[in-house]
């Protein structure tokens, strides 16, 4: 049955370049809550980074096969196609590259998203116009939308190796083919990037800030670059138009073809396409992916989801139950399917399925992908093996650590880390499943930082073998990043490849660092890039840095809770490692804003307009409003035991968040405040009971968790203490005394205090005017 209808679903289609994807994370980014699925787990991680970097690691969580990042407090989620946890009710979800819905391998999982995930409020799917007719009919009442393509993409025709020009992605399919075109362009050029499918995220991020700064001039890759990662490439040449996938060697089809020329010119910068000679492309196909005009999708593969596990032979029947729709045809035995009908047939594995619940652990064994890619019967002695242990209960740390220390090693070439690698993925997807390994915590992070070690030996492997030391990007290779673009080619050096100087004294650091752990000799820059929040700082001033070693600092954002970051001049990063580690300080601001205002955005996500107005101002106060500033409250006890539900009180004179008022939070706030109004005179150290007042405006102060009155401005929980005692003026003055307030002081601000108490919302006095004009509005957003 199709999903019901729950909420608004669109469809957007159209070419490569058209921003599809860019404007799903966008407009999943306007609702509170949102899932994305993507077709690869290095797309999955680049929009994971994105995302992070704008609200901040803390309301994000990735989850592929390999890796579960999942923050409790997590309102997105960034997921591979296949790890969606569709059980998970969010406000929107979206569903990339839905085209592959006819992939003989993937393709039912992606039919199976079409047909049941959704949004509580809005459902999105991006993919290839070819879609159009199929989708028309498989979800009639979803909106339609097709996108032009922004850039001009055109045919450059067949060239050699030599005469490709800079700023081209050479493609090939296979790893012989890939590594012999490298090998050439590094003998003719210089240098050269790769990226395939088999790299970890981290090293295919070394991979490509290679080549975004301009440090080289190519890039040769697999078709992994052809689904949504993001590139300065101007043009794509194909070194082959054939690929074996699977089953067998066969031919791209136009589409596939134009899914990868696609990459080519960016935005509004147009790009081209061509081959290299001997290969042609013959005249009809170029005119089809010049003008994208291809045959529609027909059918979508489907597979039943409805299991039954009740015995071996019932799941299998299950499995190929037929589709219930002319449009769906049944899939291909995949990898899963024909791993567990090899199993069954064994009788040591027979003997075990006794039970449903036996059948279910079989078939959830069976979903390990085949990461090796060696002989399919290798890969079914593995699953049985596994199987076979885990009957007999959770894998002990002792079985594990014996599979690591196979793998923790860092010798042999690029092509024996990949293997080496591969092998990790599985173990690494073993230990993220749920019940399958003891202490699975502890080896989840000791597989992540196994994988970073391998990716960066895996990044220097490479590197050493298809870059020439010496090489800098030509004199006509323009940069292609802001970052890049202020580097000089003189200032392009061979010891770029090397920790800088100054970060020397913080390896230390960060191999004691929670998850960053590492016995490798690694970049310094690279582990700076990838290492946790508690390596970093924000001191009360806004500077950031790692240890004690400065890297930037904040400045005015969108709002005071919002800051943005701007990196020091450190002249030693390359303009790529600028610009991720400028993402990663990014993705630290926006987290210790997260947390500082958690309380105040769990109130703001109620369905309420008052709850969202009172949220609204305490976030532009940092965790303070006053009266004055807050909706018309029907009830003060009613909302001071609601707000403090949500750790928040209700004052006399002001709302407040009491945890908000400890030393560590003032300075963050401090740092916050600083940033966004860089003109202020702020007090240097925060926590004191009180301050001359007369330096800052209220709203200021209040930002700083601080109530002026008069001439002081007192914290707000001594404030409303006072204000408590208000009515014996004895008891009042002795509090003011304790807070160190001169006795002239004292009585001035308990004559403002009564007269403030006499008229609950009362306009700022003429002595609290502030010395430049407020940040804040005075009345909050209601609907």
């Amino acid at each position: 049955m199709l999903a019901e209808a729950m909420s608004e679903s669109f469809a957007l289609l159209g070419p490569t370049n058209t921003g599809k994807t860019h404007r799903a994370v966008e407009r999943m980014l306007e609702h509170d809550t949102g899932m994305i699925g993507l077709p690869l787990r290095l797309l999955a991680r680049e929009v994971y980074d994105r995302v992070a970097t704008r609200v901040g690691q803390d309301r994000v969580a990735l989850v592929t096969g390999e890796e579960k990042r999942t923050p409790r407090t997590a309102d997105y989620w960034i997921c591979t196609t296949e790890a969606m946890p569709l059980s998970r009710d969010v406000d929107f979800v979206a569903v990339d590259e839905v085209q592959l819905a006819a992939h003989d391998e993937r393709g039912h999982v992606f039919t199976d998203r079409l047909l049941h995930a959704r949004g509580k409020r809005e459902t999105w799917f991006m993919g290839a116009a070819t879609m159009r007719p199929l989708l028309s009919r498989l979800l009639p009442a979803a909106k339609q939308r097709e996108h032009p393509r922004l850039s001009k993409l055109s045919y450059a025709g067949a060239s050699k190796l030599s005469r490709l020009q800079p700023r081209t992605a050479l493609v090939a399919f296979s790893l012989p083919e890939l590594y012999e075109l490298a090998g050439r362009l590094r003998t003719l050029k210089g240098g050269t990037a790769v990226v395939l499918g088999a790299l970890s995220p981290r090293a295919r991020n070394a991979q490509v800030a290679l080549f975004q700064s301009g440090e080289v001039d190519y890039l040769v890759a697999t078709d992994a670059i052809g689904m949504g990662l993001n590139l300065e490439v101007e043009h794509v040449a194909f070194g082959s138009i054939r690929k074996f996938d699977g089953q067998r060697s066969r031919s791209l089809d136009d589409a596939e073809l134009a899914q990868i020329a696609g990459r080519a010119g960016r935005w509004l910068r147009d790009g081209t396409f061509g081959t290299l000679l001997p290969l042609e492309l013959d005249r009809s196909s170029v005119e089809r992916i010049e003008h994208h005009h291809f045959d529609p999708v027909r059918r979508a593969r489907y597979r039943n989801t409805q299991l039954d596990f009740e015995s071996a032979d019932a799941l299998l029947a299950s499995l190929k139950r037929p589709a219930f729709s002319q449009d769906l045809v049944s899939a291909a035995p995949s990898d899963d399917v024909r791993s567990f009908e090899h199993l069954v047939r064994d009788d040591s594995v027979k003997k075990e399925l006794r039970s449903a619940s036996e059948v279910r652990r079989l078939w959830d064994v069976c979903q390990i992908p085949d990461f090796r890619r060696l002989l399919f019967e290798r890969h079914v002695e593995l699953l049985q093996r596994l199987f076979e242990r885990l009957t007999r209960g959770e894998l002990s740390s002792d079985f594990l650590r014996v599979e690591y220390a196979e793998l923790d090693r860092l010798d042999g070439d690029g092509e024996t880390l990949m293997a080496r690698m591969a092998r990790l993925r599985t173990w690494s997807f073993v230990s993220h499943q749920l019940g399958w390994v003891k202490e699975a915590g502890h080896w989840q992070a000791e597989f992540a930082k196994l994988e970073d070690r391998l990716s960066d030996a895996l990044h220097r492997a490479l590197t050493e073998r298809f870059v020439e030391r010496s090489a800098r990007p030509r004199r006509h290779s323009r940069p292609r990043s802001r970052a890049a673009a202020t580097t000089h080619d003189s200032a392009i050096e061979a010891d770029r490849f090397h920790p800088f100087a100054g970060l020397e004294r913080l390896r230390e650091q960060l191999e004691r660092a929670p998850q960053a752990a590492t016995s490798s000799p690694i970049s310094t820059s690279e582990a700076l890039v990838d290492a946790p929040h508690d390596a970093f700082r924000l001191a009360a001033d806004g500077g950031l840095f790692a240890g004690d070693l400065a890297l930037g600092r904040l400045v005015r954002g969108a709002s005071v809770a919002l800051p943005e970051v701007r990196l020091l001049e450190l002249p030693e990063l390359g303009p790529g490692i600028r610009s991720r580690l400028q993402r990663r300080l990014q993705a630290y601001a926006r987290d210790v804003s997260e947390r500082l205002l958690a309380n105040v955005r769990g109130l703001g996500k109620l369905p309420h307009a008052v709850e969202r107005g009172i949220a609204y101002q305490l976030e532009q106060g940092l965790g303070c409003a006053a009266p004055d500033q807050l909706p018309p409250l029907d009830s003060r006890d009613a909302w001071q035991a609601r707000l403090r539900e949500h750790g928040i009180e209700l004052g006399l004179l002001c709302v407040y968040v009491p945890t908000l008022l400890r030393n560590a939070a003032l300075l963050q706030r401090r740092a916050l405040l600083g940033a966004f109004q860089p003109r202020l005179q702020l007090p240097l150290e925060l926590g004191r009971p009180s301050f001359p007042a007369n330096t800052l405006g209220r709203n200021e102060w209040l930002t700083l968790g601080y109530v002026s009155i008069g001439p002081r401005a007192l914290r707000a929980d001594l404030a409303e203490r006072v204000a408590l005692s208000a009515q014996n003026a004895r008891v009042a003055e002795r509090q003011l005394a304790e807070f160190g307030i001169p006795r002239p002081e004292r009585l001035r601000v308990l004559e403002l205090l009564e007269t403030r108490l006499r008229e609950p919302q009362p306009k700022a006095a003429e002595e609290e005017a502030k010395p430049e004009a407020t940040f804040r509005e005075s009345g909050p957003p209601i609907e």
